[in-house]
């Protein structure tokens, strides 16, 4: 318990509350109902893989189905939502919930979380869950809870488990323990071994509207977005992702980066004011924040061209710089190719500390160039 209470967690997002010590789940009514159904009807599958983007509530769906299937006691008692049990509306819990509080402090011997670990000697984060993690997994199970009821194995993210750990991981779900509910989640579920897919029964969860978005930010303390609909575009629904781009003052950002290509060519004096922002290590979130939002820039504009479809606008001006510029196909390949150059050059930038504010401007002269491109095919 204090090393978890010492330690950075691989899943939790600095400054705002863990999603086990979160109350409310928003915009994933669907998907919570589908995981009440089948536990009401008495079909509860032993293993779920939750996937959608990062920040979208699953780990938050995960802690809450495991608190109440570790507070019901099935046959023993009158059950978490009393006898004969109601089918709830929701899986939140009552007020004066002893698991949910045992959860929160990280104390419920009842529910193993199985994530990457801080390294002592190292001073960080694990890149991966290692296998000798999955082995105090083992141990878990081999104990069986005293008073019959449901034990719960949430693990965050399965993306990040190793061939080793996987496998090690697999044999459980084969071979699952009686009454034990394994949850595993998944922001790109592709790259896990189809063996555990087919293990699992899926849970789909999807971006937040804006409406949605902006009760999830309140939740965590952050102020009420200025522009929901911006936020919920740029983030792509994602509350991580939204509380990251209110901490970089996202919006007004990109604003800055669509009007520097508002009159079809960059603007020059727009783009030196823009390079001197970027430079030393004070400056690294605004330059990680200027590489993203270019690129999702560019990745709009190709998918506008592709639709012929506007999106909601998430800045002043962006609507009539699609409109000129991403209005057929044509135009949208030339958008696809720009970001993959873009997105490749850039990720050679950070890997080898290449001057940012350089990077940038040889960046915008890129994309200078795909607009001079995308004029002569209007032409």
């Amino acid at each position: 318990m204090a090393d978890a209470e010492t330690y950075p967690e691989a899943d939790r997002l600095d400054g705002f509350p863990h999603p086990r010590e979160t109350q409310h789940l928003y915009g994933q009514h669907g998907a919570e109902r589908l995981f009440l159904d089948a536990w009401q009807s008495g079909r509860m599958h032993h293993a779920w893989l939750l996937r959608g983007p990062k920040g979208v509530g699953k780990a938050t769906l995960a802690y809450r189905a495991a608190r109440a299937m570790i507070a019901d006691p099935g046959d023993d008692g009158p059950g978490l939502f009393g006898d004969p049990t109601p089918k709830p509306e929701t899986l939140d819990a009552p007020e004066d919930c002893a698991v949910q509080a045992r959860i929160e402090a990280q104390a419920e011997p009842r529910l193993f979380v199985l994530r990457r670990q801080w390294d002592i000697d190292k001073k960080r984060l694990q890149t991966q869950i290692a296998v000798e993690h999955v082995r105090a997994l083992r141990r878990f199970l081999q104990m069986s809870a005293a008073d019959g009821g449901w034990r719960a194995v949430i693990v965050d993210s399965a993306d990040e488990m190793n061939r080793s750990s996987a496998n090690a991981l697999l044999k459980y779900l084969e071979e699952p323990p009686a009454r034990t509910l394994f949850l595993l989640i998944s922001h790109a579920p592709a790259g896990l071994l189809p063996t555990i897919r087919s293990r699992c029964r899926t849970l789909d969860l999807a971006p937040l509207i804006a409406e949605d978005l902006s009760l999830a930010l309140q939740q965590t303390g952050a102020e009420p977005p200025s522009n929901p609909i911006a936020l919920a575009e740029l983030s792509s629904g994602s509350v991580g992702a939204a509380l990251q781009l209110t901490a970089e003052g996202g919006l007004t950002l990109y604003a800055g980066l669509v009007k520097l290509m508002a009159n079809g060519r960059v603007d020059r004096p727009g783009l030196m004011a823009l390079s001197g922002t970027v430079g030393g290590a004070a400056n690294a979130g605004q330059y990680r924040a200027v590489l993203e939002l270019t690129q999702t820039l560019l990745a709009r504009l190709a998918r506008t061209g592709a639709l012929q479809a506007l999106p909601p606008e998430a800045a002043p001006g962006e609507h009539a710089l699609m409109s000129a510029a991403a209005r057929d196909t044509a135009q949208a390949r030339l958008w696809a190719e720009a970001l993959s150059k873009i997105a490749a050059t850039t990720r050679h930038a950070l890997a080898v500390n290449l001057d940012p504010q350089q990077t940038v401007i040889d960046m915008f002269l890129e994309i200078d160039a795909t607009l001079g491109r995308v004029r002569a095919v209007a032409a």
